[in-house]
């Protein structure tokens, strides 16, 4: 696997991401996604929507508001509760997650049960040094609530206080009535939904793995309780399969689940599909049973009844909620890690490669003329008529080397080069991006053959 400061190189030279307000110095942990990068994301969502929309249990969409009443996030407990244990060393002004600190310290330390306190003492117990200052000059831990606070109209009262959403799921949640309402679903069924949300972290850091802006998929399964943990093991196939059917390493690939301890209060069952990153194991994909928590919540403090009324049984009750939930960015960051490498080849020759699966390929094919004056015109048909259908790139520049070689870096699967022979017989080359493997196929038979490769 690639280093993450060689990836961060690689997708600056490429197009695939670059440092957000770059010109004015940057903006710390900010990150524009260029046009490879926007392809590719794009591609993860629809990946995800086919998989887990289209061809899910039952499952209808959603695109709530990203800004929502405050009284949401006080019944979901996140104006309350959504902080983090910030301590700071006096030396060196550096502020941190005093978690973070102490399982850096000891991994098999469990400060999700220690109170503020507790971590503060453990910190200084153990002489867990800062990182920049090597000095235990620790101030007292305190909470730092992780909300965007802004204000909504012309007034900044408390009144006009609106925070940016952290999590899209409370929007699912507050419109489940409407959503029985106008799609007629019975349970059990699910509620997906893609967009953005914010954490402002203490620490981000890694490159695009914690941001402070991402873009969250999530999927909210309603069911009948006593059948939670049936469909948590359900998606939790679903969720490896999806993985591995799109490419992913299995070696890479861990499930952990979490111990009863150190469960939150609302699950009882949390599993992580976790990656193997340059830096070791760390979460990729969380999957929690919430139980009836969220809907619960809501229905205290709205005051709105959320309970629903099985037709088959009369039965009246508050549903069970299974949620898996994972960010487009991290997704992203995990197939190019996956995907990135130099290759040798026989010759002694080595070539960057970038394996991404034909169906999240920002480009599905690369349209090459053989050469520009000869061939130009036939190539450019080639182009017009394919992308109507497919992102696809034309290149004419430099020889048809130094061109494979370009579309190999950027993950690109076919390369389709207009020849001599075209001019004859209407047929092209194909060539493989992974086996650099060619064959010959009439123009006329590559629309489908694009379209059979992109399916997963």
């Amino acid at each position: 696997m690639v280093t993450l400061e060689y990836l961060v190189q690689y997708a600056k030279q490429t197009g695939y991401i670059f440092q957000g307000s770059e010109i004015y110095g940057g903006l710390a942990n900010t990150w524009d996604y260029g046009p490879l990068g926007s392809l590719l994301k794009r591609n993860i969502k629809e990946a995800w929507l086919k998989r887990f929309l289209r061809e899910g249990p039952n499952i209808v969409g959603l695109d709530s508001s990203i800004l929502l009443n405050s009284l949401v996030w006080q019944a979901s407990g996140h104006i309350a509760g959504f902080s983090d244990p910030l301590i700071e060393n006096k030396t060196s002004n550096q502020r941190y997650r005093a978690d973070k600190l102490i399982l850096e310290h000891d991994p098999n330390a469990n400060p999700d049960k220690m109170t503020m306190d507790e971590m503060y003492d453990y910190i200084i117990k153990n002489n867990i040094k800062d990182p920049v200052s090597g000095t235990t000059d620790w101030l007292p831990i305190r909470k730092f609530n992780m909300m965007f606070k802004t204000h909504q109209g012309v007034v900044e009262d408390t009144a006009s206080e609106v925070y940016l959403r952290p999590e899209t799921a409370q929007g699912i949640f507050i419109n489940f009535k409407n959503l029985i309402r106008t799609t007629r679903k019975k349970i059990p069924f699910g509620v997906a939904q893609i967009g953005k949300a914010f954490r402002n972290e203490i620490t981000p850091g890694n490159f695009i793995f914690r941001t402070r802006e991402f873009e969250q998929m999530e999927l909210e399964f309603f069911c009948k309780p006593g059948t939670e943990l049936q469909w948590f093991d359900y998606y939790l196939n679903e969720m490896k399969r999806f993985l591995f059917d799109l490419g992913i390493d299995k070696d890479l690939i861990r499930a952990e689940p979490h111990a009863v301890e150190s469960l939150a209060h609302y699950s009882n069952a949390t599993t992580d599909i976790e990656f193997k990153y340059p830096w070791g194991f760390d979460e990729l994909w969380g999957l929690a049973s919430r139980t009836a928590f969220d809907l619960t919540q809501h229905q205290n403090l709205s005051k709105e009844d959320m309970s629903y009324l099985d037709p088959e049984t009369n039965e009246r009750y508050i549903p069970y909620v299974v949620e898996p939930s994972v960010g487009v960015e991290r997704l992203l960051l995990v197939f190019l890690l996956n995907g990135l490498s130099e290759e040798t080849l026989e010759n002694g020759e080595t070539r960057q490669l970038l394996k991404l699966h034909p169906a999240l390929a920002p480009y599905k094919a690369a349209i090459l003329p053989l050469v520009k004056k000869e061939h130009g015109e036939k190539a450019q048909e080639i182009y017009d008529m394919l992308r109507k259908e497919f992102d696809v790139v034309y290149d004419e520049t430099q020889n048809i080397g130094k061109r494979y070689r370009r579309q190999d870096a950027v993950g690109t699967p076919f390369c389709i080069t207009v020849d001599h022979q075209t001019m004859i017989d209407q047929t092209v080359t194909v060539r493989y991006r992974d086996s650099m493997e060619q064959e010959r196929l009439h123009i006329s038979q590559l629309e489908n053959f694009i379209r059979r490769a992109i399916k997963f």
